[in-house]
């Protein structure tokens, strides 16, 4: 069975691939895995507020001591908080305890090499190898057992590193409103962005366990929208439970995806000749309009398939800067190379401030396209190539819209779900499409 998914392993808690079994499993891994490499037997583990998060920590914890290895506790931070402290603490490896935007009964596991990049499938395969075969364990009085370190600075550190990176910006004058979704932000948040804007409103700062991403957070932002209005606020921020993830609400009240967010701090980035090679690597999930604008203030864009691993390493194939998705991933390798939350929300307010505009001002120069997004529960996942009446719909479809739409399917890489996606000129239009291959797909699959 394969472990991986999209990002990291994830699965419902005290299910068998995320178990307290797992976590030692894992932790051992860890070990095995920086053995190879000749790298410290060094292993950050930072965890979101999720309930099990405890005991998956504790878990690893015992795998990576089992083996001689040393587990460095972060506690709470955000997942970029972990790829950033790996580096710093000179460590062989991280691995962050979170399911994301998911609700509190999932976790996952989330490794980073050394580099504070995630691992490459070809690398998830070693892990899960190292996993599934086990390994013999050392005894006997030759044998030193590790240790365990607490990081009592942790959120400190990684907190300092993002204020470092924006030294000079100026946001006395800005209201914010920030959505901590109940998650790994919630503390960290307030101090960075406090320490910079003379009036932050916080909400969903409370975690006790099971409110993560409960209504709020990225995936939520019907509160966030109602309170930036309430307080005339001139831009509210949602991050998703761990940080990685960050979705925008301008003064008006509107959203902004990861398009947008991308579009208006690439345009900064190029006018400032900070934007190299004027390129931009999103996902296949980006809009059409989202491209036709970069394209017609010169930036080039490469497309890959979902997840913000796969932007990361084509970013660094074509030696770009900037990527990420429209879910709000967003990696900017001058910080990190990882999606990082508070790191695009303080870059996108930088671009306010250069370009002197308001968001809302800022978004109309990008037109995108509408879109119609279905999750579909499916039993099975067969290679949807291997069924012709979904890849019959799909191309009839496809030659309808032409130049003015685009069709794409998948499968989720973490749950069993088919994913259709449909852009085009006309709502109702594309609804209907999309009401055409969920059909197919229901009687294929279910």
């Amino acid at each position: 069975m394969k472990l991986f998914g999209t990002d990291g392993i994830r699965a419902l808690i005290n299910e068998e691939i995320m178990s307290p079994e797992m976590g030692v499993e894992m932790g051992i891994a860890l070990v095995l895995y920086c053995q190879k490499r000749n790298a410290p037997l060094k292993i950050v583990i930072g965890r979101d507020t999720r309930e099990s998060g405890v005991m998956l920590e504790e878990a690893i914890i015992c795998g990576i001591i089992s083996m001689g290895g040393t587990a460095v506790l972060a506690g709470i931070i955000p997942t970029p908080g972990v790829a950033y402290l790996v580096g710093e603490e000179k460590a062989g490896a991280g691995i962050v305890i979170s399911a994301s935007h998911n609700s509190f009964e999932y976790n996952g596991l989330k490794p980073f090499n050394a580099d504070g990049t995630k691992l490459t499938d070809e690398q998830e395969s070693e892990l899960q190898k190292y996993i599934s075969e086990g390994v013999e364990k050392k005894v006997g009085a030759d044998f030193i057992l590790g240790q365990k370190i607490i990081l009592p600075d942790a959120k400190e550190k990684y907190a300092n590193f993002l204020l470092s990176k924006v030294s000079n910006l100026e946001l006395s004058n800005l209201k914010i409103v920030l959505d901590c979704a109940n998650g790994a932000t919630f503390e960290i948040a307030p101090k960075v962005f406090e320490k910079k804007a003379s009036e932050v409103e916080i909400i969903f700062a409370s975690p006790n366990g099971k409110n993560i991403n409960n209504n709020c957070g990225s995936q939520y932002i019907e509160a966030l929208k109602k309170k930036v209005l309430e307080k005339k606020a001139d831009i509210g921020l949602a991050f998703d439970g761990d940080g990685d993830r960050l979705i925008v609400v301008d003064e008006k009240g509107n959203a902004l995806n990861g398009d947008q967010i991308i579009y208006i701090i690439a345009k900064m980035m190029q006018e400032k000749g900070e934007l190299k090679n004027d390129a931009v690597v999103t996902t296949v999930m980006s809009n059409i309009g989202f491209i036709s604008s970069l394209k017609k203030i010169g930036i080039e864009h490469f497309a890959v398939g979902v997840g913000d691993r796969q932007v990361s390493q084509e970013m660094k194939k074509r030696e770009a800067v900037l990527g990420g998705e429209e879910s709000g991933h967003i990696i900017m390798s001058n910080f990190q190379p990882t999606g990082d939350g508070m790191a695009s929300g303080l870059m996108l307010i930088s671009a306010m401030n250069y370009f002197k505009k308001n968001l809302s001002e800022l978004v109309r120069e990008i037109t995108l396209f509408p879109k119609i997004l279905v999750n579909v529960p499916v039993k099975k996942k067969p290679e949807l190539e291997t069924i012709p009446e979904i890849v019959d719909i799909i191309k009839e479809i496809e030659n309808i819209l032409g130049e003015n739409g685009r069709v794409l399917v998948r499968y989720s890489g973490t749950e069993n779900l088919c994913r259709v996606m449909i852009e085009g000129r006309d709502k109702e239009e594309i609804k209907n499409y999309a009401d055409q291959i969920v059909g197919v797909i229901n009687k294929n699959l279910n």
